[in-house]
């Protein structure tokens, strides 16, 4: 037997009780016979009562010196004390002074995880400190100090001409390599407990090259629960609006859930700013908060006003799960100019949105309770006139027990707008929905739909709202909604070029009557245009303020082949008017006469290489391509090619300024040429022309934004180079160039 387990007092007592000198030492005072000398296979231990102090151990052969009081434990020797253990070829006790000395293949693991390597150790009886020579660590999140000497005491350890990595230093095979970046240091201390290392008199090396560093600094190992303060990697960048920019990020952790960043920028071409951000998780949820601040021109749009002054934006976002059910999600987003946020190079919205939701949510029912702000920030947008959603209530109860055999939908909505200046309107209204999907004989799928509503609306100021369509009249008005649907389904399957095939016709028809439309106000009806995915809907009007009345005939057809390797899938469909009463879709929608444009979608898929899709509406009379839409990527994760291109071609009147036509171009790429090194490029064409849409100033071909990067990482390093074009405009300047530079040492903590 090999191992033991004994109460403990000394490393050396438990070593030398399988000796024969020190087993005649413990005998009684009746001394029995001698006893021979043990075999390295038949070392037996002494028992003893098991406390806090417990040990294992094992060796292939122990030796005792009297006269010297040294016990040696050669061969395999392995020593496990609360958590530490310590393996070597041999362990030589000192009685007298209490030296433990471990050589040979020494390696001291720590309850933390953390492994020494050494040829020698020098411990003390407990195990817990030692002094060791030429010593490789390696820590638990991976990271690896070797040093010329290192001493331990009470978890701390402080090594000599260290040097640290977070990298790999062998390969996959077990070959050795050299790690991308390391830290030369004349002094680290690592503190077990803090899980941080120090420097002093650090170097940074990076691919062979030295860069000095701050005389003291540390970092954190990754593994500590309670988080790091301190520095993070600056960030560079470069515009011409703004200049040189330097970021110098300060991280203050306050416990495992929460930290606080603050970021002073300074800037070569415009005033210093700070940005700071606070993070919380507790039992209720998570949110965040940030904001931006400085001082300078606020002019926005109009370079030829000065207004300066501060300069701020303010996000925030957070969710809280009160209960299973019951959640509160927020959202913040504000500005004290229109500019600032694109400027400063924070984001590029053109607007900013506002939100609280109280929300309650099971198998059965939802309710939400929410409000909504909306910040514009295009040039022509008034803030004034921009609406205010507040209340927003929604609630919808799904009945336990079918009705008629299909299952019954109750739902309450209510909704108030206003504005600052300019028309007011509040609605609510009552539904029920009924449901029933049944199989025929033949396999058909037969869905079949119910619905009743009756509507509430006020609205005043009405002559504020510009586009006649969406006023409606003013004070009290009411309308009540009644339809019922029937869709057919007929899946038809086979077999196709060696693989499956799929075809399935769909007929729908809908039956509702002329309902009040236009002399109700419309807030949330308004981006009308059909597609292949409202083309079946029973109302194609999105939000509720517009109901799509007169009955209609819905027809087109699903096909689907799936091959090994391959796979594609179409849709097509078009709808017949059955009566020629007036239509609210706006000329352009594809809506308005009793035969709808035809409209379908495409997508092909080579296995993970080729995914195209291909979405289009096709003009009904003159077949002219209303919306033509592709998507095209080709490649790999690592290397690909991207296309997007997107035309509408609606003819749309230009007071509907919702359904403006457009002409975009949208290319990508991604070109991996070595194991660590890709180049990335992509670029944003507006290709719309003024007879397309009257209102653009521009004309034809313009760039809107270009941008190129060269990326280098491994698996301890990630760096890169890019450089950014945009050609929007804040008032009679271009935003310009932006370069930007990152550097990532993967395995640094904050």
């Amino acid at each position: 037997m090999r191992n033991g387990v004994m109460g403990w007092t000394a490393l050396p007592l438990i070593l030398a009780l399988s000796a024969p000198a020190l087993a005649q030492e413990s005998a009684p005072a009746a001394t029995p016979a001698p006893a021979p000398a043990p075999s390295p296979a038949a070392i037996v231990p002494v028992a003893a009562p098991a406390t806090d102090e417990d040990i294992t151990f094992s060796a292939d052969s122990v030796a005792y010196d009297n006269e010297a009081e040294v016990v040696t434990a050669s061969g395999q020797v392995r020593v496990n004390r609360q958590g530490t253990f310590v393996a070597a070829d041999q362990v030589r006790w000192d009685r007298k002074t209490g030296e433990v000395v471990a050589t040979g293949n020494v390696v001291v693991v720590q309850p933390a995880g953390d492994k020494l390597v050494t040829e020698r150790a020098v411990l003390s009886d407990d195990l817990r400190d030692a002094t060791v020579e030429n010593l490789l660590v390696v820590l638990e999140s991976g990271g690896r100090i070797a040093a010329d000497r290192a001493v331990r005491t009470d978890r701390v350890t402080t090594l000599s001409n260290a040097v640290y990595s977070a990298c790999a230093v062998t390969t996959a095979s077990g070959c050795p390599k050299k790690p991308s970046w390391q830290i030369l240091a004349a002094r680290v201390r690592y503190d077990e407990q803090s899980q941080s290392i120090r420097f002093e008199r650090g170097r940074l090396q990076l691919f062979g090259v030295q860069i000095p560093l701050l005389p003291v600094f540390a970092i954190g190992t990754g593994s500590n629960s309670q988080g790091y303060s301190g520095f993070l990697a600056p960030e560079i960048r470069y515009s011409r609006r703004r200049g040189v920019e330097l970021g110098t990020p300060y991280h203050r952790s306050f416990g495992p859930n929460r930290d606080f960043t603050l970021t002073p920028h300074l800037y070569t071409a415009v005033n210093p700013a700070i940005e700071g951000r606070y993070r919380e998780l507790n039992k209720l949820g998570a949110f965040s908060v940030g904001a931006f601040l400085t001082y300078g021109d606020r002019s926005s749009y109009d370079d030829s006003i000065t207004n300066r002054g501060l300069r701020a934006y303010v996000e925030g976002n957070g969710k809280f799960q009160f209960d299973p059910l019951w959640s509160l999600t927020g959202q913040v987003r504000l500005a004290t100019d229109k500019s600032v946020a694109r400027f400063y190079d924070l984001n590029r919205d053109d607007r900013f949105r506002n939100f609280l939701d109280l929300e309650r949510i099971d198998t059965d029912s939802y309710v939400s309770l929410a409000g909504w702000y909306f910040q514009g920030l295009r040039q022509n947008d008034i803030q004034r006139t921009i609406p205010i959603a507040l209340p927003a209530f929604d609630a919808r109860v799904r009945l336990a027990d079918p009705i008629l055999g299909g299952r019954v939908e109750l739902q309450a909505n209510s909704l108030a707008v206003f504005r600052r200046e300019g028309q007011d309107s509040q609605r609510a209204f009552a539904s029920a929905r009924w449901d029933l999907r049944r199989l025929t004989g033949f396999g058909q799928e037969l869905l079949l739909t119910g619905l009743v509503r009756g509507d509430v609306y006020h609205s005043d100021e009405n002559e504020l709202t510009s586009a006649a369509i969406y006023r409606g009249l003013p004070g009290w008005r009411g309308r009540g909604i009644a339809a019922a649907a029937a869709e057919l389904r007929w899946p038809l399957m086979g077999n196709l070029l060696g693989g499956i095939q799929r075809l399935t016709p769909r007929v729908q028809l809908v039956l509702t009557p002329p309902t009040a439309n236009i002399s109700l106000p419309n807030e949330d009806s308004r981006s009308v245009d059909l597609e292949d995915s409202n083309l079946f809907a029973i109302n194609r009007f999105p939000g509720y303020d517009r109901w799509e009345d007169g009955s209609r005939v819905t027809y087109g057809v699903d096909w689907n082949l799936d091959r090994p390797g391959w796979s594609v899938s179409s849709n097509i469909g078009q709808s017949y008017r059955l009566n020629r009463a007036e239509q609210i879709f706006p000329q352009g929608t594809g809506l308005t006469d009793r035969f709808s444009d035809v409209v379908g979608r495409t997508r092909l898929k080579f296995g993970r290489f080729i995914d195209l899709t291909h979405r289009f509406r096709v003009d009904k009379d003159n077949f002219a391509i209303r919306r033509n839409e592709l998507d095209l990527t080709v490649g790999t994760t690592e290397t690909y090619a991207r296309v997007d291109y997107l035309r509408l071609n609606r003819n749309v009147d230009a007071a509907v300024e919702d359904l403006r036509d457009k002409e975009e171009l949208r290319l990508a790429g991604r070109y991996k040429f070595h194991r660590y090194w890709s180049i990335f490029g992509a670029t944003v064409l507006d290709l719309t022309n003024q007879s397309e849409d009257p209102l653009r100033i521009s004309d034809g071909v313009n760039s809107v934004r270009h941008r190129v990067s060269l990326d280098y990482e491994d698996d301890c390093l990630a760096f890169g180079v890019s450089w950014r074009r945009d050609y929007e405009r804040l008032g009679d300047r271009a935003e310009g160039s932006t370069f930007s530079f990152r550097l990532s040492l993967k395995g640094l903590s904050r």
